[in-house]
């Protein structure tokens, strides 16, 4: 089990457009300012076409925007008290 909560990458790309509105920010990346705001406020995931999008404006790579959202993903299932899984052992 990981043993830190990762940061939802929403807010990872608070920090990185700090200096610019959302509005703004929003038409950089072609999309609404409804889809770029439920990414900062955690309420959407990164999609791979939004990891690709934020990768070209900030020169990285769309991994590193994928793999923030699946460490997320997992921490947030692994420390669901609902999550149980009991393998069919044949």
């Amino acid at each position: 089990m990981r043993m830190y909560n990762p940061p939802h990458p929403g807010e990872v790309l608070q920090e990185f457009i700090a200096d610019t509105t959302v509005t703004e920010f929003a038409k950089k990346l072609g999309v609404t300012r409804t889809t770029l705001s439920r990414i900062l406020n955690a309420k959407s995931a990164i999609s791979p076409e939004m990891a690709l999008r934020l990768s070209y404006i900030f020169n990285t790579s769309a991994k590193v925007w994928l793999g923030m959202q699946a460490d997320y993903d997992l921490w947030q299932l692994e420390h669901n008290k609902g999550f149980r899984f009991s393998p069919v052992l044949a």
